[in-house]
């Protein structure tokens, strides 16, 4: 079965499944370096994969690639998710054709950002462009009628639910955004009623809400929505850092003892880690202590950020992983399997767990890699799980330790263990490429909550260079909340060389990332520390990257070619130029000494980080100017910067003393 809502009907109601997201890698190595993950991932045995999208370029393709590995090299059931505002009807059908080719039969729609009204009203919009390929979206529930129109029943679909409400820009609401679950049901029922075959909801951390949500969609009195699956989307907790971005970006709401807990570890990345798994577990089973009679299977859908020991420490915690087949399996003279269905967690739990309920660790991850497998002769059929198979080149050859024990590796034990799980640590921007979960937690992007509406209201309307130097001015002054590459505030080190950055400012020089020289100081270190809290040090070079005008930068990059190996640089524009001192260098800039643990260099900047951020960087000034009318001042003003400007990165090697970087960049 290949379609999500057949594998879900397929189980008893008392059933318990989860399913996983990734997205696909920033870098090819980050791609190949999935690969093994997904592997011991699968051995846990999904119900289903989703795969995130975004339209156009390579992004798009990367997408498919990643479904394609999904669907048909691991055999998992695999849900490709699908935006649709800004894109046209033929883009779409693209997508579809492609999913149909690789055989992905299930996918997540959705709106995506803000449809951008200069180029999007449709109310008075020639004939071809509201009908036809060129037939453009304003919400996810047209997209599900068009699925439906063009393809009937082929695709499974999904929609999105949102157990806080769907934040909706509103400057009259605190916060900018108007959010009320009520006030988003007639569009759920919408979406239901057009063909959406299951929700799937955004992720939580207050477990009552999300119980309130789901009755209040249960006691419906037409009985919808117990026609159909509703999944609780749930994200534990990576890293201080990346978690405080994401509760901002989502707009959910953190119960007061799990806000206290995560801000008493702040800075502690390790303790938050610990403290994110004990938060979802503890979700987790409250829901499932809380499911009343229903007539689907309860699932629990994860969202990895392509990493894994989190998630599967949860998986064990909440006894997710499926039990063992209670009955051998036969082989027809065919050689086809009779009876082999993926296996499920029923519960309550089988006889054999002890009395207070709880199976041991072991048997728990004997659950999740012994089991009777077939032998194949030939090719997998494709609608049979890879994990139920061997080779006969393979069959008898002892297994390996991934083979043995998977979740154990996933969670980092053993030598196979640290290997899996060594970019642990949060993996932003400026983190190791070579990473799966390389730039997961992205802080510098023109995010979809930044509606046209809320950037107006933010960054008003821009005619001259002095607008934007004011900007980033307000910016690092904290009397402005976020700027086109960040809605985060200035990190706290920011404090530290403010002056500077507000000098270079000064010269129409735009900051943006940066930092100050670190020199050992304690991991526990209130601004600087992160990592585990206690016994271990922290350095930094000092690095800042900023837009420059292009004579500007000729200028600079003399001076810093004069200066030979006291720094380095990478710069390029928005036409795809790229120049650095050296473009094969591997330049950590903050990196850690841990008792009983190898160096850990959370940020690298390379070639390879940079131009994949430099590519980025440059479509958020387009997307800032599509905001404005075209041929409008501000439109004109911010297309003619993109034009001009380019974007540099300047790392100083001297972490002890540091201040070499700013002179050079401050004289003249």
């Amino acid at each position: 079965m290949s379609k999500i809502i057949d594998r879900i009907s397929a189980l008893p109601a008392e059933a318990l499944f989860f399913s996983l997201e990734f997205f696909p890698p920033k870098t090819s190595a980050g791609f190949d370096n999935l690969l093994p993950r997904l592997h011991r991932l699968r051995a846990l045995q999904p119900l289903f994969i989703c795969v995130t999208f975004s339209a156009g370029g390579s992004t798009a393709s990367r997408s498919l690639e990643l479904a394609d590995v999904c669907q048909n090299q691991l055999n998992l059931t695999t849900c490709l998710h699908l935006t649709c505002t800004n894109m046209k009807a033929g883009a779409v059908d693209e997508v579809l054709k492609s999913c149909k080719k690789l055989n992905v039969r299930n996918i997540l729609a959705l709106r995506g950002d803000e449809p951008r009204e200069s180029e999007y009203a449709l109310d008075d919009a020639p004939d071809e462009v509201q009908h036809g390929e060129n037939r453009r979206f304003a919400h996810a529930v047209d997209l599900i009628r068009y699925i439906r129109e063009q393809h009937g029943d082929y695709f499974c679909i999904g929609a999105a639910a949102y157990p806080e409400g769907h934040p909706t820009p509103s400057p009259a609401h605190p916060g900018g955004f108007f959010q009320d679950p009520q006030h988003d049901l007639p569009h759920l029922v919408e979406k239901v009623k057009a063909g959406a075959d299951f929700l799937l909801t955004q992720l939580f951390y207050d477990v009552n809400k999300y119980l309130a949500f789901e009755r209040l969609l249960r006691s419906q009195d037409d009985g919808l929505f117990e026609k159909i699956p509703i999944i609780p989307g749930l994200m534990p907790a990576q890293g201080w850092q990346s978690f405080s971005r994401t509760i901002k970006l989502a707009r959910v709401t953190i119960p007061t003892d799990f806000q206290k807990k995560f801000q008493s570890l702040k800075g502690d990345d390790e303790g938050v880690k610990d403290a994110g798994v004990a938060v979802v577990t503890d979700i987790v089973n409250t829901i499932k202590q809380n499911r009343p009679k229903r007539r689907f299977a309860q699932g629990f859908h994860f969202y990895t950020l392509n990493l894994e020991k989190a998630v599967a420490q949860i998986l064990e915690g909440t006894e997710l992983l499926p039990a063992p087949s209670l009955e051998d399996e036969y082989v027809k003279s065919s050689g086809e399997a009779v009876g082999n269905t993926f296996t499920i967690n029923i519960q309550p739990p089988p006889e054999d767990v002890s009395s207070n309920n709880q199976t041991s660790t072991a048997s728990r991850r004997r659950r999740s890699s012994t089991k009777n497998r077939v032998i194949a002769s030939g090719s997998i059929p494709q609608d049979q799980k890879t994990d139920d198979y061997v080779f006969e080149e393979e069959a008898g050859k002892p297994r390996t330790e991934a083979d043995e024990d998977p979740l154990a590796i996933a969670e980092g034990e053993g030598s196979l263990g640290r290997a899996a799980t060594w970019d642990d640590y949060p993996n932003g921007r400026w983190g190791d490429a070579r990473s799966p979960a390389y730039n997961s937690a992205n802080n510098y992007a023109l995010h979809p909550n930044l509606s046209p509406s809320l950037a107006l209201s933010l960054w008003s309307t821009p005619t001259t260079h002095s607008d934007i130097t004011s900007i980033f001015r307000r910016y690092l002054q904290g009397t402005l909340s976020a700027n086109p590459w960040s809605e985060d505030a200035p990190s706290p080190e920011t404090e530290i060389i403010k002056s500077q950055l507000m000098s270079l400012n000064d010269k129409g020089w735009w900051t943006m990332a940066s930092q100050p020289a670190v020199n050992g100081v304690s991991s526990g270190h209130p601004v600087f520390g992160w990592g585990p809290k206690r016994g271990g040090f922290v350095y930094q070079k000092p690095f800042v990257e900023l837009f420059l005008p292009a004579s500007d930068w000729n200028t600079l990059r003399e001076k810093l070619e004069k200066r030979g190996n006291e720094f380095t640089y990478f710069a390029g524009n928005a036409a795809g130029e790229f120049q650095a001192s050296d473009e094969e260098s591997l330049n950590p800039v903050t990196w850690g000494a841990f008792k009983g643990k190898e160096i850990i260099t959370p940020t690298i900047i390379e070639a390879v980080s940079f131009r994949e951020w430099q590519e980025e960087a440059f479509v958020i000034w387009r997307e800032w100017g599509s905001v404005f009318a075209k041929g409008s001042e501000s439109a004109k003003l911010l297309d003619d910067l993109r034009g001009d400007l380019w974007l540099v990165n300047v790392i100083g090697h001297d972490f002890v003393d540091g201040e070499g970087l700013w002179q050079v960049l401050l004289e003249g």
